[in-house]
């Protein structure tokens, strides 16, 4: 039996207009940037992509931020942008306790786009401390092409790693590191649960992972799915940038049945004895990745896996970063609500 027109026909997300340009601004520079030859024009990419400082000394008031760069290794550039939210003045203190939970930010940019000092980066990782009054981590990886698998994995681990040994002078006094959480978007929620399954496998000091927090990440595969043939144009994602991320990101020689892309495929890694945290997966309806999400969601259960599925029929790819996005503020409530009850878990 075949399908109907309106199951074919792809839905129209209900954006603002305004939003609607800047999404297919940034998609035509994208897809111009993104060169035939393996490349990125990162000069037309930093044009639109404007970098920020850190800011140690924000604005005072219960909603200010302040941020700070720290360096892992010097010879590969790996450092993390660390966010601080300021104390609430009601109670002193956050969450009831003296120390804030911990979350490791790995933004998205199909593993070859974004900084952790791009000002898109920067705007939501404050605004995810803010919101959640929590210290964020955002790390900045290496990017592909000039780096390709497993660079991103290596710098996305070497950052826990790092904090699980840093110093007290290194972190914030209120820094609790038995309460922390991975977070990441697209291919940064890829990195996320890469950097978990070999979290799982290592033994920390002070470090312990309550939860990892999967926003629209970046999986794939060599056959094509519905919704990457039904929204195959974006708006902000398209399958065209998907195929030219993927061999950028991928060693040569292989395909997109690879491990790293095809997580629970034909040549998957068994993660069903591994101590793999409770996780927290949103999925947007009119994304081109949403069928690889919910396969991510069906393996994760059948490996026997803590998750948790959130998914908004409207949302389109990287909604979780405009507030213009109604779900943009429903997705800050659920993952509040995820963190407390696992951090409460804890406690029992």
């Amino acid at each position: 039996m075949g399908e109907t027109d309106e199951e074919t026909a792809t839905p129209k997300p209900n954006l603002p207009w305004k939003l609607k340009l800047f999404l297919g601004a940034i998609s035509w520079v994208i897809e111009r940037s993104l060169r035939p030859n393996m490349t990125v024009n990162r000069r037309l990419i930093n044009f639109f992509d404007p970098k920020i400082p850190p800011s140690p000394n924000p604005r005072r008031g219960s909603d200010s931020v302040a941020s700070s760069d720290i360096t892992v290794d010097h010879s590969r550039n790996l450092w993390f942008r660390l966010f601080n939210p300021s104390p609430t003045t009601s109670t002193g203190s956050d969450n009831g306790v003296s120390g804030m939970p911990i979350i490791v930010f790995y933004h998205g940019g199909g593993f070859a786009i974004g900084h952790a000092n791009s000002m898109i980066v920067d705007t939501a990782a404050r605004r995810l401390s803010r919101e959640l009054r929590a210290i964020i981590v955002s790390v900045n990886y290496r990017l592909a092409p000039k780096h390709r698998l497993p660079c991103q994995y290596e710098d996305g681990f070497d950052v826990l790693r790092f904090i699980d040994e840093m110093d007290t002078e290194g972190l914030p006094a209120n820094a609790d590191l038995s309460r922390c959480f991975l977070a990441g978007e697209s291919a940064g929620g890829n990195l996320a649960h890469q950097v978990a399954v070999r979290a799982a496998e290592h033994d920390f000091k002070r470090v312990n992972l309550l939860g990892l927090i999967a926003i629209q990440p970046f999986f794939g595969g060599e056959d094509r799915v519905k919704s990457e043939i039904r929204f195959s144009r974006g708006p902000f994602l398209t399958l065209d940038a998907i195929d030219w991320y993927w061999r950028a990101f991928l060693p040569e020689g292989t395909d997109r049945d690879h491990a790293a892309v095809n997580v629970f495929g034909p040549n998957a890694v068994d993660i069903s004895g591994l101590r793999f945290p409770p996780t927290l997966l949103f999925i947007g309806g009119c994304d081109p990745l949403r069928d690889r999400n919910i396969m991510y969601y069906e393996g994760l259960k059948k490996s026997g896996k803590q998750v948790y599925v959130v998914e908004y029929p409207n949302a389109v790819h990287g909604f979780s970063g405009f507030k213009e996005i109604p779900e943009s503020c429903l997705f800050l409530r659920e993952v509040k609500d995820f963190m407390e009850m696992q951090m409460a878990k804890e406690k029992v």
